[in-house]
């Protein structure tokens, strides 16, 4: 089965709309890549692949840290800002991430983080799975020197 992009938006879309405080929602791969996003106000200008990537580094190191203490699972990250809030989830081999207003209800943000990284996992595994975990095995970098210039 083909998945696209607008599997994940509607879930998104669904996040972004369970939260008045919830202003943005990214979810990125392990290596930071941007898979989808939903903002409420487009005006705001964000880099969004910056701020996937930073908060997919953020997170991912904090698991490596919690593994290294030997203390579990790592559930959410969450940096607390004066103008706002980044919460950041796994979702299988992606991260959720959240960036909301600075009094958003935190039971409800751990609510939503934690359903729909369980819906987004089982879509997220399958759509990371189509793509070739071998792209470029058996490139040979060599052969770039054997190209003449025109």
């Amino acid at each position: 089965m083909a998945l696209s992009t607008k599997s994940f938006n509607v879930i998104l879309s669904k996040i972004i709309k369970s939260e008045s405080g919830i202003k943005k929602v990214i979810l990125v791969d392990r290596t930071g890549l941007t898979i989808a996003h939903v903002s409420k106000f487009s005006y705001i200008p964000m880099d969004v692949d910056g701020i996937g990537a930073i908060a997919s580094a953020v997170f991912c190191a904090s698991e490596e840290q919690g593994r290294n203490l030997e203390l579990g699972a790592l559930q959410i990250v969450t940096s607390e800002f004066e103008g706002g809030k980044i919460f950041a989830a796994s979702c299988g081999k992606g991260v959720l991430c959240l960036i909301s207003d600075v009094d958003v209800n935190l039971g409800l943000i751990r609510l939503v983080l934690k359903r729909s990284g369980d819906e987004l996992r089982n879509i997220l595994d399958e759509f990371l799975s189509e793509m070739p975990e071998d792209i470029g095995a058996g490139l040979d970098l060599s052969d770039l020197d054997k190209i003449s210039p025109n």
